[in-house]
């Protein structure tokens, strides 16, 4: 993948997390730091894509990178962080996975005794533990960091943002 694919990629997924962020009516001093979480957690899951990773770890990464840069984000803006890392996870979320496994349920339930659909079970059952695996991955990689930098101070954390 091309570099200009790449920040077209993470472009894209920033006003993703912008619009979430606007929908959920995040205070408006919040709104680039949404949108720069969402894209670097977006060029991180892609770039990860790119290096032949699973969806599942890629969506981990991506999720953890916004995880991290949401604790000092907070300090610094003066909000919590989960104002910051939410909006920005939710572009995410695997819809059409999710899409998918609905979509072979309906086909499995109208056609339950027919020959034939032990694919269609394969794909339902495949893209049902995919889109739970990769949900489990975005919540450990925004709660995560959260969790291990609660009991110290953010004012001590110092990163270069």
């Amino acid at each position: 993948m091309e570099i200009f694919d790449l920040l077209e990629k993470g472009l894209w997924a920033g006003f993703a997390a912008l619009g979430f962020a606007i929908l959920f009516n995040v205070p408006p001093r919040t709104l680039f730091a949404i949108w720069y979480l969402g894209a670097l957690g977006g060029i991180a899951k892609f770039l990860m894509l790119d290096l032949n990773l699973n969806i599942i770890l890629s969506s981990l990464i991506g999720a953890s990178v916004i995880g991290v840069l949401s604790v000092p984000l907070a300090h610094k803006i003066h909000s919590p962080p989960l104002i910051f890392s939410i909006p920005a996870v939710i572009p995410m979320v695997p819809g059409v996975l999710a899409y998918r496994m609905m979509l072979g349920l309906m086909k499995i339930s109208t056609h339950a005794g027919d020959a034939g659909m032990d694919g269609v079970l394969v794909d339902t059952i495949q893209n049902g533990m995919k889109t739970i695996f990769i949900l489990l991955s975005l919540a450990v990689g925004v709660a995560v960091p959260m969790l291990v930098t609660r009991k110290e101070s953010a004012k001590r954390i110092r990163l270069m943002l």
